[in-house]
């Protein structure tokens, strides 16, 4: 299978026609092959996406961001802080 990325939404969408699929009798093999995708990416989306709507999944993926981004910024205040501490006592 060629590799591809899907945006959040992509993988709700593929996870609502797969379970829709599955329900109407189709074989997980199938399914898979139908929407191109593995088993271990079909199982990982179940496990994050598994209830949500696709404007949850883009709302999840953007807050995901911004949360390693803070935790970069805060890293860097922080090394700033140590540096300026030792400044201070003259271990330089």
């Amino acid at each position: 299978m060629k590799r591809h990325r899907h945006t959040p939404e992509q993988a709700v969408r593929k996870l609502r026609e797969g379970e829709r699929l599955l329900n109407d009798g189709k074989d997980m093999t199938e399914v898979l092959r139908h929407l191109e995708v593995t088993e271990s990416t079909w199982n990982r989306w179940r496990s994050q996406y598994g209830g949500m709507k696709a404007d949850a999944a883009k709302r999840l993926r953007e807050l995901e961001a911004e949360n390693a981004r803070l935790k970069k910024l805060l890293a860097e205040a922080e090394l700033d802080k140590a540096m300026l501490k030792e400044l201070a006592e003259g271990k330089w």
